[in-house]
């Protein structure tokens, strides 16, 4: 009882109205739509904010799209069931290739392959590259694991265990990554330099987290859930600090520090909330901008403060399927901007 009564109370402090009186929040738009061409189904992206490249995953290729002109630039292909995109050090990015249970090694200049590197587990989808380690951590779906890469001699050098599957990750900068656990509805810490556990919380009154973001000068992680909420967790003690709000269908998060602005894509909604930080403690959800079904996962260039968003339309399932067709030439990115910028 004391359990419910204590979520209770952070839903009703901190599931501010829409468009609440927040000084200096930011307000977003749909600042251009860039059509993205072929077939394929996605799921995460990645923006290398140097050479102005947005990485697409699309099934068995990766699709680079220029962000100064919303054109396409290059294909990395051969990533068969690809999810995960990663910038590393050394001028090399990583492909988390699902169905060959292996990471691409790719040139971010040329966009040339590199090397294939298989990992133990299986399915790796999300995952994260730490600079201080040079090590590259790589959450296997299927298996409930972490596979940890050395990138320099490209070996796996230890696998890390979870109590269900992994989902996205994020750190804070200081040795630190912070995974949701999507089917146990955990947070989990991990030491970088170790590849160990450091701890793990239980997020109560959050149903299968799966994308994250945090605001480090707060030592604040979100997660978001898909019974429709916001957790906010205190990065240092694991403490429920609030839950927010948000619509149907989250499959990603960002956080801008520039703006205090928790951005958060929700592909059944058709809708970006934007959830702005009032202090360690107080959120207000300042709107919902309209997106487009589908439009679920998000990443954000902190050097302009835009952020991408990919959707596509489809049509009726047919009998006997369970998933819809994809709309030939539908696919497309949305580019999502600061008012006025």
């Amino acid at each position: 009882m004391k359990r419910l009564l204590a979520l209770a109370s952070l839903l009703s402090v901190s599931a501010a109205p829409l468009l609440a009186a927040t000084a200096n929040a930011t307000h977003y738009d749909v600042a251009a739509t860039w059509p993205v061409s072929g077939p394929g189904r996605w799921d995460l992206l990645e923006v290398d904010s140097a050479r102005h490249h947005l990485f697409i995953s699309r099934s068995d290729r990766v699709q680079v799209v220029d962000t100064t002109s919303g054109k396409e630039v290059g294909t990395i292909p051969g990533t068969d069931g690809v999810h995960g995109i990663v910038i590393g050090s050394g001028g090399h990015g990583y492909t988390s290739n699902g169905k060959s249970n292996s990471v691409t090694e790719f040139d971010l200049a040329t966009l040339q392959r590199v090397r294939d590197l298989p990992v133990s587990g299986k399915s790796p989808d999300a995952m994260f590259h730490d600079a201080g380690s040079h090590h590259l951590f790589v959450f296997n779906a299927k298996s409930n694991n972490a596979s940890v890469l050395d990138t320099t001699s490209g070996k796996e050098i230890a696998t890390i265990a979870f109590d269900g599957n992994p989902e996205l990750a994020v750190a804070d900068g200081h040795g630190h990554i912070y995974l949701n656990i999507e089917s146990t509805a955990q947070l989990v810490e991990i030491d970088a330099a170790s590849a160990k556990v450091t701890h793990t919380w239980k997020m109560d009154g959050c149903e299968e987290p799966s994308g994250i973001a945090m605001d480090a000068a707060h030592h604040r992680v979100f997660s978001t859930c898909q019974n429709k909420v916001l957790a906010v967790t205190d990065a240092d003690s694991g403490r429920a600090v609030a839950r927010v709000a948000i619509g149907e269908g989250p499959d990603g998060a960002a956080f801008d520090p520039a703006t205090k602005s928790v951005l958060v894509p929700l592909g059944k909604s058709g809708v970006l909330d934007v959830i702005h930080v009032d202090g360690a403690n107080r959120y207000s959800k300042v709107q919902s901008l309209p997106t487009q079904t589908s439009a679920r996962t998000i990443i954000l260039d902190e050097s302009d403060h835009r952020a991408y968003t990919v959707a596509a339309k489809f049509g009726p399932v047919p009998a006997g399927e369970k998933r819809p067709p994809m709309i030939d030439g539908s696919f497309s990115v949305l580019v999502l901007a600061p008012q006025g910028k």
